[in-house]
């Protein structure tokens, strides 16, 4: 059921992943269930770079020079994440937004469906037993000096995906009831 996968999804992180590779079929797949989300106007402004093999080691030696480069008092523990995470991951895709060129919406809502695809992508993933893991570094904010943006399109964050061998721990949530109002 839909519902039980909705309650079942975790963040599953780079550290949890086995050294299992993802086939080329199944991210096309949770690629496809993103391309399916919500989004006024049909703008789809969703756009994913899939990072494989030695782009994700480029990656990461382009997150840990930058954050070394921009951050006065760099932390090596951070430095040594950034530069692993991609490289322990099976697949990083980086989520990225485009901007309809005739702002016929607000942005935020461009922004909106975007993470409305990125959850179907989630869910598909979760689904199949792929973990994964959104990542929203500070870093994005350079990733026009890695990546070939076109005008418009902007970088959100990171979709790191790998196979794991633990069970993810259950998560409880504080009851709806304490976050809806009725009116009538």
């Amino acid at each position: 059921m839909i519902f039980d996968l909705i309650k079942n999804r975790r963040s599953i992180f780079p550290a949890q992943y086995n050294n299992k590779p993802i086939e080329k079929e199944a991210i096309e797949k949770i690629l496809e269930a993103a391309n399916w989300a919500p989004n006024h106007k049909k703008t789809e402004p969703w756009r994913f770079k899939v990072f494989m093999n030695g782009k994700k080691e480029a990656l990461g030696e382009f997150l840990s020079k930058k954050y070394q480069e921009v951050d006065p008092k760099p932390k090596q523990v951070k430095i040594k994440k950034l530069q692993d995470n991609p490289q322990r991951a099976a697949t990083v895709i980086a989520i990225c937004m485009q901007r309809d060129p005739n702002e016929s919406l607000p942005e935020w809502e461009e922004v909106a469906a975007t993470a409305m695809a990125v959850q179907n992508m989630w869910l598909c993933a979760t689904e199949m037993g792929i973990g994964s893991y959104w990542s929203s570094p500070g870093l994005i904010k350079y990733m026009d000096e890695f990546l070939d943006l076109p005008e418009g399109e902007k970088c959100l964050g990171f979709f790191y995906m790998g196979y794991y061998d633990e069970e993810p721990p259950s998560v409880a949530r504080r009851p709806i009831e304490d976050k809806v109002e009725w009116l009538e």
